[in-house]
């Protein structure tokens, strides 16, 4: 005896694990393209107040950022599955998902709120860049 719950539920299921699997497999690329991002983020931070005012460090799976007093550190986390960022103002959980046509977005975990590439940067970047600032 088949129950149509149970099929449905099943499908629903391998759908979800064929979902997950595709994110887990693009993390190593968003990373890179966030990294990307960042780089950018810096040269021009750095073209403002001098060589090596800030600087990035990477290795594989993680982004390290270090300026002034401050670091972040950012890492591949794939049990949600995206990014794990800490500063010294916390810790930011940015969940990592999967667009049409290979395309990434954000949301940021804690406040269930998708994020654009200049608002995940901002994010990342402005608590530690200028933390004289409000």
């Amino acid at each position: 005896m088949s129950f149509q719950w149970l099929q449905m539920r099943i499908t629903e299921e391998q759908e979800r694990r064929e979902r997950e699997r595709l994110i887990l497999e693009r993390m190593p690329r968003a990373l890179k393209e966030l990294r990307e991002t960042l780089t950018l983020c810096i040269t021009t931070y750095n073209e403002a107040f001098g060589a090596d005012t800030a600087r990035f460090l990477e290795d594989q799976d993680a982004i390290h950022i270090n300026a002034g007093e401050g670091r972040i550190d950012i890492v591949i986390d794939p049990t949600l599955p995206g990014f794990r960022v800490a500063h010294a103002a916390g810790q930011l959980l940015i969940e990592v998902g999967m667009l049409p046509g290979d395309k990434i977005f954000y949301k940021d975990q804690a406040e269930d709120k998708y994020l654009t590439a200049e608002e995940v940067t901002r994010r990342i970047l402005d608590k530690t860049l200028f933390p004289k600032l409000e």
